[in-house]
């Protein structure tokens, strides 16, 4: 099943400094659901498409792209509980797992509470090999910087549309990647919960 996102609107009410002085990492959130323009928002934010030549809101090294952006899913209004990939050529969200997965989550995340508080939680993962192929050993380093520009978008766009998130490094890898059902070449890096403060 494909669900075809709203557009992401290119203005908003909140300036980017603003974002930036607002920022702050948020754990606790309400049980007040999320819209899916405000997902469609987040997931733009995070790897949308901004060109004709396919570039994305965040710089990747040598545009190489080697992040997947996966959505769980549990409190979005017009939106099943599972877990969802991005796909940002279509702007749309491909089902992979029907069903709301947030504490399985939470118990591969060393039980951190604010996974499963969030209404959707934003992951990012990996491959590589899209990027060692050409710059080697260094590619590792470079996968993660494209990981912290990724997210820090998220944050951005969060504070902007007044929403909580934080960033999660802590958890067992195999174990998010058994909660995705991640190829054998795909790297769990980051978890973004985000909910309504």
């Amino acid at each position: 099943m494909n669900v075809r996102l709203p557009k992401p609107q290119l203005d908003g009410h909140v300036s980017l400094e603003q974002s930036l002085a607002r920022r702050r990492s948020i754990r606790n959130f309400s049980n007040k659901p999320l819209s899916l323009q405000e997902v469609s928002q987040l997931l733009w934010a995070a790897q949308g498409i901004t060109s004709s030549h396919g570039f994305r809101t965040a710089p990747s090294a040598g545009a190489l792209y080697p992040l997947k952006v996966y959505a769980v899913t549990g409190n979005v209004d017009k939106l099943t509980a599972g877990v969802y990939l991005y796909d940002p050529g279509e702007h749309e969200l491909h089902i992979a797992t029907e069903g709301d997965l947030r504490s399985a989550l939470t118990g591969a995340a060393l039980g951190q509470d604010a996974i499963l508080g969030g209404a959707v939680n934003i992951i990012f993962t990996a491959i590589y090999e899209k990027t060692t192929w050409k710059y080697g050993q260094r590619g590792i380093q470079y996968v993660h910087m494209d990981a912290g520009h990724a997210a820090q978008n998220v944050c951005l766009q969060a504070t902007a549309l007044g929403l909580g998130t934080v960033t999660i490094g802590a958890f067992r890898d195999e174990k998010v990647s058994e909660v995705l059902k991640l190829p054998r070449d795909e790297v769990p890096l980051y978890i973004l919960p985000v909910g309504r403060p």
